[in-house]
């Protein structure tokens, strides 16, 4: 997901962690609660740390952890109870703390009484806020230390930090407590087999409006904005029963995460867009947006145009080596807050990502076979049009038809695909790739950029701009497979170097080439079997890296690892290409890892052979919720499906290929072209209710872009 060189590298969250999202905020905390500030824990908004500190305990004792499950992505129940001074081991004290993460946090306490007597006790809260940037915080490297000062005032503590003229405050409030600089306090009694409760709410002042945003509800009581909004996002996207409970409770708790990592555009507020994930990336990122967007279409068709129409705003126009903008280009990554530097190319916006570019026209295509009015295609067009210019030209600076890459100034990213991990490129024998450097999968987001704009072309009348990208399309395929296959290895090199000489590792980044039909049919056997073979297959999906390379390593971050969108893409390629068993073991594969993490899949894990251990091993570091993870099981289950829409051919596609163990499927609410349409899959076949008249359902595969683009072709040359 987010790159990093070797010295930018998060730090893991420790055992247990426990990680609530909601929109640009977020908490993590241990599994009783508690936040200490040697541990990358706190209360983030906007990127900013905003409690460092957050420590409950009675009679001055730390609370002994009993469970924390999460609720909803923004909401978690943690229990804990006292530890008894008299020797006895049960004690009558059990702490109850309900947390939602909105523009801050709330928090209800409940003190439960099992005794027969009355119990007193003093319930305290310690408070900090050291308003660390979130790099400072994620790479473990705190710089700048605030000048902060603390004011009471009736029920409310208030925390201010300035450094550098730079101001921030965090007020925390606790009706009926007593408030002390260090944090709240009560003095409470507890009847026997009663309780005792009370609300603390800690609310930031948000930099950008100069005021504290409304957090949730004042008395803990009711639907808070966190729950409303939920309510309506749940309104809106399909709802799903399946024979095989365990995917359907995969797939409800993708949908859950993906409505959670929703952001507005503060700019244009009807514009939804995907956050990356959490903890770190709770902003835009352009290839991870895009990928998690476009693999979301079937669920919320809306949200891939609203992270299109919010890349397009912030398209490059200059070349500024500092932050790699170049005219055309689709940035690589948002930040809300940024200070001294700390952010990639020392700015709010960074640009050092090669794919992001070729992705937005890609998603573009299939946001207009959603359906979107004529009218906002045309408004992106544009910008497409904008990014084929910045392939041509900038990503493309020796002219040898492949788009490169390499990093203008030595702070930003070495890596800038998808394995943006400093030794993410390597050779067979774990030499590193020196740039510039063409990724495979890269061309084949080129190919499907050319081929996506040459149809939205051909599709509006313009014939001679169809044309031209066609032709660039079919030559770029043709120095594909010339110049990045193997014939001798029987797959596809990871990468052209710097000296255009192949990249000669075994990665799973050539899947990524068949899913947009970049791969010669010849060829396609044996990647598929390379794909699936013991060295690159690890039982819960496809590796990252194959286990015979010199760089394998089943706990790394890109060189042996398993990632869920990754293989979700991989799967999609295999079925394209007609390898239907082999897309089936992947799908299945990867969902029943979800099993072992609660039906959320994480950003990765690693990639230990299923026979060496018999449950997924996770990856310390890995994001959870994240985005593309949280819309893997969407694709993996559709792809399956072989779903598909194409609104201006007046066409729904479907023709299962769902495994027995996945019993029946029953979807509704699902959008197409406007309306809402009921789907059923059983033992007899597909059937659809509530098609618009205009609509057709068609059994089979709905024709790839490249079948579309190659008939218009051929019409032009007959």
């Amino acid at each position: 997901m987010a790159g990093w060189n070797a010295d930018t590298a998060a730090g893991p969250l420790g055992a247990g962690t426990v990680t609530l999202v909601e929109e640009t905020s977020f908490c993590i905390s241990l599994p009783s609660g508690d936040i200490y500030p040697g541990h990358p824990h706190g209360l983030f908004v906007q990127d900013t740390r905003f409690l460092s500190r957050w420590n409950l305990t009675i009679d001055s004792h730390a609370l002994e952890s009993l469970a924390a499950e999460t609720q909803e992505p923004f909401r978690a129940l943690f229990a804990g109870r006292v530890n008894r001074s008299d020797g006895y081991a049960d004690s009558p004290l059990i702490v109850e703390r309900l947390r939602e993460v909105g523009a801050g946090i709330q928090e209800r306490i409940t003190v439960r009484n099992y005794s027969r007597e009355p119990i007193e006790c003093v319930v305290s809260l310690e408070a900090e806020a050291d308003f660390a940037d979130l790099f400072e915080v994620k790479e473990a490297r705190i710089q700048r230390t605030w000048d902060t000062s603390r004011h009471i005032g009736g029920d409310q503590l208030t925390i201010a930090g300035k450094w550098q003229g730079v101001r921030k405050r965090v007020t925390i409030q606790a009706a009926g407590a007593e408030m002390k600089p260090e944090g709240v306090t009560y003095v409470i009694t507890v009847p026997p087999h009663g309780h005792w409760s009370a609300v603390v709410s800690v609310t930031p002042e948000l930099e950008a409006s100069g005021r504290s945003a409304v957090l949730v509800h004042p008395d803990g009581e009711g639907l808070s904005p966190s729950d409303r909004r939920r309510k309506e996002w749940v309104a809106k996207i399909p709802v799903v029963r399946m024979g095989n409970r365990s995917i359907e409770r995969t797939l409800r708790r993708s949908y859950d995460d993906l409505g959670a990592l929703r952001i507005e555009d503060s700019s244009h507020p009807e514009r939804v867009v995907v956050a990356a994930g959490a903890p770190w990336f709770m902003t835009l990122f352009g290839r991870d947006s895009l990928w998690a967007s476009e693999m979301a279409l079937p669920v919320d068709p809306s949200l891939a145009l609203g992270t299109l129409q919010t890349l397009a705003d912030r398209q490059g126009s200059v070349v500024d080596p500092l932050t790699e903008e170049e005219p055309g280009k689709i940035l690589h990554e948002v930040r809300f807050s940024v200070n001294s530097g700390l952010a990639l190319g020392g700015k709010s916006a960074y640009y050092g990502s090669v794919d992001a570019t070729p992705l937005f026209v890609d998603v573009l295509g299939a946001v207009s076979r959603w359906g979107f009015g004529a009218d906002i295609i045309a408004d992106l067009l544009p910008h497409a049009d904008r990014a084929l210019e910045w392939i041509r030209h900038y990503g493309d600076k020796d002219g040898d038809g492949f788009v490169e890459y390499e990093r203008l100034n030595d702070q930003g990213l070495i890596n800038q695909g998808w394995k943006d991990s400093w030794d993410g490129i390597n050779f067979a024998d774990g030499t590193l790739a020196e740039p510039p450097i063409a990724l495979c999968e890269v061309q084949a987001y080129v190919y499907a950029a050319y081929t996506a704009r040459a149809w939205m072309a051909y599709d509006a009348g313009d014939t001679a701009r169809g044309d031209e990208l066609t032709d660039l399309a079919a030559e770029l395929k043709r120095k594909f497979n010339e110049q990045f296959w193997m014939p001798d290895r029987g797959y596809y090199a990871i990468a052209l170097d710097g000296r255009k000489r192949q990249v000669d590792a075994c990665a799973s980044n050539m899947g990524h080439c068949l899913v947009y039909g970049l791969v010669d049919e010849d060829k396609a056997p044996q990647v598929a079997e390379r794909l699936m073979s013991p060295e690159m297959f690890s039982g819960w999906g496809v590796r990252t890296l194959a286990s015979n390379m010199g760089a394998y390593n089943p706990a790394s971050y890109h060189n042996g690892s398993v990632w869920p969108h990754d293989n979700a893409i991989i799967a999609a390629g295999l079925l394209r290409y007609g390898f239907v068993a082999e897309a089936q073991r992947v799908t299945t594969a990867i969902l029943e890892a979800a099993e072992w993490s609660g039906g959320r899949l994480p950003e990765l894990f690693c990639g230990f052979s299923r026979d060496q251990f018999a449950e997924p091993v996770p990856y310390p570091t890995a994001c959870s919720p994240q985005a593309w993870a949280a819309t893997a099981p969407i694709l993996l289950v559709t792809n399956l499906m072989r779903y598909d829409v194409h609104v201006s051919r007046r066409g729904l596609w479907m023709d299962p290929v769902l495994p027995k163990a996945y019993g029946d499927l029953h979807i509704t609410n699902a959008p197409v072209g406007g309306d809402r349409i009921t789907i059923d899959i059983d033992k007899s076949g597909p059937s659809i209710r509530g098609l618009p008249e205009w609509m057709q359902f068609r059994r089979g595969h709905r024709p790839w872009i490249t079948e579309l683009v190659e008939e218009a072709d051929r019409r032009r040359q007959s």
